[in-house]
């Protein structure tokens, strides 16, 4: 009998995450790592959540949404309840009171500004916000995150700030022809993730250095990262058709 449409795409999930569950452990041991400390996260852009949940079932606990309205239109219709969500994608200051409470972590924290509304919305709401600093470490205009010469400054603005809690760093690297290119980006930020995390700071813990996507998850994993943000090649690629 012809498979459908939907249960091809289960199939080829199904497949996907094997395969990278299986590089993931690959890259840990050549590291030095023992298997299973590097989490591995399904990005969630422009996927209908029919196959979010499939790619649950099959153990995904973790998710990344790019865009504050997609996540907070689809998040009914999934089956989060022991998933962890965190935003991923840019974030503008006006959107920080949609997402505060609806996510477990925002990994994109690019300006003081932006820290500054998490702050204060996280006091309004009660809470504390876990976050990651985004930095923009190959320095391109085309990106989001904060300049590497003025991070250390910005850092100590926000290490201040009473109800955000800064879980470690991300980055989104250049694109790179050679590996030994990419190699440096992931390894200064490595070096950076180091440093800061000699810092004594009350609500400053670098437990997270998240690095990799799709077409360079291992070689960021070889280099120190210890979560992977993979949606293409788990979901195929992107549609996008909303």
């Amino acid at each position: 009998m012809e498979l459908t449409e939907k249960e091809s795409k289960f199939n080829l999930i199904e497949e996907n995450i094997k395969r990278i569950r299986e590089k993931i452990s690959e890259a840990e041991i050549k590291s030095g790592r023992k298997e299973g400390t590097v989490r591995f996260m399904a990005v969630t852009k422009t996927v209908e959540p029919v196959y979010i949940n499939h790619a649950i079932e099959q153990g995904i606990n973790l998710i990344g949404e790019n865009k504050v309205q997609e996540f907070l239109s689809k998040k009914d219709e999934l089956k989060l309840e022991n998933v962890e969500k965190h935003l991923i994608g840019h974030l503008q200051s006006n959107k920080v009171r949609k997402i505060i409470t609806q996510v477990d972590m925002i990994q994109s924290v690019d300006s003081v500004s932006v820290a500054k509304e998490i702050e204060r919305q996280a006091e309004l709401n009660d809470i504390d916000a876990n976050v990651l600093i985004e930095i923009n470490v190959g320095g391109e205009e085309s990106k989001t995150g904060m300049d590497k010469q003025k991070f250390l400054e910005e850092f100590e603005q926000i290490a201040e700030m009473k109800r955000i809690y800064v879980k470690g760093l991300m980055t989104i690297p250049p694109i790179c022809e050679k590996n030994s290119d990419l190699r440096k980006f992931f390894d200064e930020m490595y070096k950076l993730f180091l440093d800061i995390g000699g810092k004594n700071r009350d609500n400053v813990s670098m437990d997270i250095l998240s690095m990799g996507m799709s077409h360079d998850f291992e070689e960021a994993v070889l280099c120190g990262s210890n979560l992977v943000r993979i949606g293409s090649a788990v979901f195929g690629p992107r549609i996008y058709n909303r």
